[in-house]
């Protein structure tokens, strides 16, 4: 049993309530403070998603809203960061059907156009 549990905190995945979803989608991070950064949500789940950008100032704790564009803006907190990235956990779950939309259409957007691999680069940078 011991070895399991240290299993699990070497893999936070482990942790989770639910299956993340890969996908390469543009969206802007709102924070309380009114800083607006333009990020990219890089997996989604019905309860939070990650986001990465080359300018992100978050800290745990934060408050967000996080627009897409293709759905209207998710608050949430900031449930981590590391380097680039931060975790968002949703204030409320997105309904699991818009969740598959989105990944449906946004999953293959960087390998699907190849000027896309750029934009999503120029987005967090």
């Amino acid at each position: 049993m011991y070895q399991g549990k240290r299993a699990m905190e070497k893999d936070p995945r482990a942790l989770r309530r639910e299956r993340r979803l890969g996908i390469v989608l543009p969206a802007r991070c709102r924070s309380r403070s009114g800083f607006v950064d333009r990020v990219v949500i890089t997996d989604i789940s019905t309860g939070g998603c990650r986001i990465e950008s080359f300018a992100l100032t978050l800290r745990e704790g934060d408050l967000v809203v996080v627009s897409p564009g293709v759905i209207e803006g998710q608050c949430g907190k900031v449930t981590w960061t590391k380097g680039h990235k931060a975790g968002i956990a949703f204030l409320q779950p997105l309904y699991a059907p818009v969740v598959e939309h989105l990944h449906r259409q946004h999953a293959q957007f960087a390998t699907d156009r190849p000027a896309a691999r750029s934009y999503g680069s120029r987005l967090a940078a």
